[in-house]
């Protein structure tokens, strides 16, 4: 019995963990939402979590060269937008441009790649939500 409560309290000292780490993690979101300039585009914080998606370019996201620059490239935050309306499903938009991405400023650099994962990791709690919230009406309409 001892270990299904120590797994519990384990399970619940992790969820509070992540509960933590998301509430931080939206505070600086926001931050480099401003510092960054991307309010120039998306005015509301909120609207930022309806594209489907948010990459970079000039940097790298991979995990073992995570910010590594690409040389030749330009440093922007692109967001994909996807309206399966349109005749184009898809479509890019430049919420940042900051140039050549090797004139650019290292922590500048570095708060772009920040914001791109902060994003990221707010939107897969979003995900979760949406995914857990579609298990819990399709388990009551079996009931």
């Amino acid at each position: 019995m001892s270990s299904a409560l120590d797994r519990l309290k384990n399970l619940t000292s992790k969820i509070s963990l992540y509960e933590m780490a998301r509430k931080e993690n939206l505070k600086t979101l926001q931050e480099l939402f401003i510092s960054l300039h991307v309010n120039d585009k998306i005015t509301d914080f909120s609207d930022l979590f309806l594209f489907k998606a948010i990459n970079l370019s000039g940097a790298s996201l991979k995990s073992e060269e995570l910010g590594v620059i690409q040389k030749g490239k330009y440093l922007q935050i692109l967001a994909i937008a996807y309206d399966k309306e349109a005749k184009v499903k898809s479509k890019n938009i430049s919420l940042a441009y900051f140039g050549r991405v090797e004139n650019v400023d290292e922590k500048l650099k570095n708060d772009v790649v920040s914001f791109i994962l902060r994003w990221r990791f707010e939107k897969s709690f979003m995900t979760l939500e949406h995914y857990n919230n579609l298990l819990e009406t399709h388990s009551a309409h079996l009931h």
